[in-house]
């Protein structure tokens, strides 16, 4: 055992470092360094403070809602000879009262909007803001103001 020993030494200097050498590369491995990005929170000692989301801020407020205990405004025709404003479609219960508190009670005054009065009214909407344009209630109103409801139907499908 001696003579291989002292015969094939080289051999077992080699065994050793490459022993060594792949015991070295699992365990440096093992201790993996965390890095963290510097991101700045605002929790942070000497941090900016937060940023604010200013269009929300300067949104206007939404009209106030009605009361809980008042019942909700009724889908027929306004008492003063008002259109059932609720034939348009996209115009609900919620937006019948919305309108009605905004003076709008007749489909010829909506199919009379100009650019200026969708942009006044749409402004006043609140969370229905864009429904103006997006459900074309100028177009729809025209063509019930008329009294068109076969143009209506053909072109926005039954109510």
């Amino acid at each position: 055992m001696i003579e291989l020993v002292t015969e094939f030494w080289w051999v077992l200097v080699a065994a050793l470092l490459i022993g060594v050498v792949v015991a070295w590369l699992l365990f440096a491995n093992r201790r993996t360094r965390v890095e963290t990005l510097q991101t700045g929170d605002v929790l942070d000692e000497g941090a900016a403070p937060a940023q604010r989301n200013q269009a929300l801020i300067d949104r206007p407020a939404p009209p106030t809602a009605p009361a809980a205990s008042a019942p909700a405004a009724p889908a027929q025709p306004a008492a003063t000879g008002g259109d059932d404003l609720s034939r348009i479609k996209g115009v609900g219960p919620k937006l019948v009262a919305l309108l009605h508190s905004l003076g709008v009670t007749r489909f010829d005054q909506i199919a009379g909007w100009t650019d200026a009065d969708i942009a006044r009214i749409d402004a006043q909407l609140g969370n229905f803001s864009g429904r103006i344009e997006r459900d074309s209630w100028v177009e729809q109103a025209g063509y019930l103001a008329r009294g068109d409801s076969a143009g209506f139907e053909s072109r926005f499908g039954r109510g």
